[in-house]
Parts: C-alpha cells; structure tokens; sequence
C-alpha cells in the first residue's frame, strides 16, 4: 500500500512547502465558494447561458497576456514576492464583489471586472508559483510535491463548492464572498513565511524578446507542445462547468449545485491520494493521452443521462482522468525545464490548463443556447476523443515520452545532482 498511497515525506521535512501547503488550503477554500457564487449571481441576474458562459470570455485575454509577462518576471525577481502581491490583489478583487453585492442592485458590469482582475492576478502569481516549487524541493521529492500541491487544492476544492451551496442558499452571495477575503488574508501571512526565491542568476531581462525566447523553447520541444494541445483541446470541448447551474435545474436538484462542482474534485482527490505510484511511473506521454479521451468519454456519458447521480459518477470519473493527466503533465514539466525557462515555461503551462476551460465555458453556454444543454454535453466530450487522438497521432515525441530515457530529463537530473553536492 506504501507504493500507491500519496507522499507526505516532502511535507514533513519542508518548511517551506508545509507554508505552500497551508497557504493554499486557505485560499483555495475561499476561491472555491467564489467560483460557484459568481456564476451562480450572474445566472440569477440574467438567466442566460451566454451570460455565464461569457465570464468565461471575458477572462480569456488577460489571461494570456499576463500571464505570458509573469513568466517573463517569474525568470527575472523574486517569486514569492510575485506570489503574495497578486494574493493581496486577489483580496481586493473579493472586497468589490462582496461591496457590489451589498447593494439594492448589484452591477452585472462589476461582475465582469472582477472576473477580469482576477483572471490577471491569477496569469501574474502562477508562472511564479510553479517555478518557485522546484527551487525549493529536492529534485527526486518532486512528484511527490506536486501531488500533495494538488492535494492540497483538491481539499480545499472539493469541501468549498459543497459548502457554497448551502451558503448560498442560507445566506446569500456576500458570505461566500466575506469568507473568500478572510482566506486571503490568511494566504497572505503563511506566504511571507516562505523563503525568498530570487532568480539563480542574472539572465533573463524583464523585456518582450525575453518573452519570446521562451516561446521558441517551447515550440522546439515536441513533446511539451503535445501537453499544451491535449490540454487545451480536452478542456475546450468537454468543460462543461458554465451549465452547472442549468443543469442542476434541468435535472430538479437545485439543491445539489455545489456537487457538480464537487463531483470531479472527489475523484481527482481518490487518484492524488493513491499517487505513490508517480514516483516509479515513466511512461507520462501514453497516460496524458488516455486520460484525455478518458476525460471526454466520461463527460459524454455524464450527459445522456438525467439521473443526478449517475451525473456525479460520470464528473467523479472525468475528475479523476484529469488528474492522472495533470500528475504526468506537472512530472514532465518540472523534472525536463531548465530553471533559465522555468518561469515562462510556467505561463505558458498556465495557459495550457486555464484557457481551455475558459474558452470552453463560453464553447458550452453557446452551444446549449443554440441547441440544448445535452447535446452541448454530448458534442463536447465527443469532440474532445477525436481531437486528443488526432493530435497524439501527430505528436510522437509526446506520445512516446518516457522519463527514464528523454534527453532533457536526463540533462536535469545530472544538474540538480551537481547543484546539490555543491551546496554540501
């Protein structure tokens, strides 16, 4: 059972990751009751799927934008700086949804800002907070760091929607949102308990051609760009997480929306909870690849059905393929990346698992709108199997990654064991 159960070695004798740890169990409880309230308000407003769907939209651009210029300053200053500045705006961005739900009518407008200042936030502090975890775990403990990283959102993830919904219901909007700043401010204090992590030297200039020079790396390795395009396919197709609150109507179980949230995150905490089994897996390029389509199989089948519970088994199922990818797709990234790219090889991971479902809340709400919610379920997952297929057919240097014989995972294995006898 030791070799299949998750590792908290890494956690025991890190101080710095117990404080990531904490942190992040926090803020991402508070995170996960405004990721169902602010849908949940704009559907109240409006009643509209293109409504919903278009918060998606709308964070799409800073998305990308600021999240391509974090990578940029998460290679050029401190990471944790980065990390606890964009908390604290996070923080500020909770306080205005939680004034404009204060008011006799709340603003559809301020809704959408917020949205957009929290999807820059987000494009800011996570190329840094990916880059700065393996600066500070050793090289062998990370699979098993970025299982507990996953952990550690996942517990958060999975009680908050549950609970939001009853918040929601009880109290209205403005608790989730109190709740939401209360956990940033808790996030805020662990992250200045975290070690400083300044770049290791000199090389890379806050500048656009510094930007770029991250993009040709990327584009000159195959086997990354093939995380990137299955990622993004699978979320663009089959998330179909702007119908939640549609969907739990349709189905007559209003009362259950915080467990179509929910639902994914239990499964994906099943699979992080029995990863011990990363630890002597090698073959990531195969397992990203069938857990892609397995992803889009499951959420096909979650939309033939109106039974509520036959619905959460198929998103628990769909939940628990994405994470076996996201393990493979972190292993990969953070144990072939030089540290020169890291940080900007980190925006563009963020974008990988971030614009999808972005874009495919918008993909989702428009599709039920012109047809119905269950072909917009059905058509997305199918759409996913067929695109990951194609595009893993086209990628064999992707679909072929193995870590124990890939040239860059080999390379940084032979750096990180000379940068450790060194600091010895």
């Amino acid at each position: 059972m030791a070799r299949f159960t998750v590792d908290f070695t890494p956690l025991r004798r890190n101080r710095n990751l117990r404080f990531i740890f904490i942190s992040g169990v926090v803020t991402r409880f508070g995170s996960a009751l405004t990721l169902v309230a602010l849908p949940f308000q704009i559907k109240e407003l409006t009643n509209s799927y293109i409504a919903v769907g278009a918060m998606g939209a709308v964070e799409i651009v800073p998305l990308i934008v600021f999240a391509l210029w974090g990578g940029v300053l998460a290679d050029s200053i401190d990471r944790k700086k980065m990390v606890w500045r964009c908390e604290a705006g996070a923080l500020l961005c909770s306080a205005a949804l939680l004034a404009n739900s204060m008011v006799h009518n709340p603003q559809l407008l301020v809704l959408y800002i917020v949205a957009v200042g929290f999807s820059a936030f987000d494009g800011l502090a996570g190329p840094s907070f990916s880059a700065m975890i393996p600066r500070l775990v050793e090289h062998e403990d990370l699979p098993s760091a970025m299982a507990l990283m996953s952990l550690r959102w996942q517990f958060s993830a999975i009680i908050g929607p549950a609970i939001a919904g009853v918040i929601i219901a009880t109290s209205g909007v403005k608790t989730a949102y109190a709740i939401d700043i209360i956990s940033y401010i808790i996030s805020v204090a662990f992250i200045l308990r975290i070690s400083a992590v300044p770049p290791l030297r000199d090389v890379t200039s806050k500048s656009i051609k510094a930007m770029f020079g991250g993009l040709q790396y990327a584009a000159s390795r195959k086997d990354l760009l093939g995380t990137y395009i299955v990622d993004l396919a699978a979320m663009f197709f089959a998330m179909p997480n702007a119908l939640f609150p549609f969907w739990a109507d349709q189905i007559h179980s209003r009362w259950a929306l915080g467990f179509f949230y929910s639902a994914g995150i239990f499964g994906s905490i099943l699979v992080t909870a029995t990863s011990g089994w990363m630890k002597h897996f090698t073959r990531h390029g195969w397992a990203i690849t069938f857990a892609a389509i397995g992803w889009g199989l499951c959420i096909t089948l979650a939309g033939t059905t109106r039974s509520l519970w036959v619905v959460l088994l198929f998103l628990g199922l769909a939940g628990a393929s994405d994470q076996v990818s996201a393990l493979c797709r972190n292993t990969l990234w953070n144990q072939t990346i030089d540290d020169e790219f890291r940080g900007r090889l980190a925006g563009l991971e963020l974008l990988s698992y971030s614009v999808g479902p972005l874009a495919g809340q918008l993909r989702a709400g428009t599709t039920a709108a012109i047809t119905t919610l269950r072909t917009s379920v059905i058509s997305g997952g199918l759409l996913c199997i067929g695109f990951v297929s194609f595009a893993a057919a086209k990628l064999p240097e992707f679909r072929n990654f193995d870590l124990a014989t890939n040239r860059f995972a080999i390379e940084q294995r032979s750096k990180r064991s000379h940068q450790q006898n060194d600091d010895k």
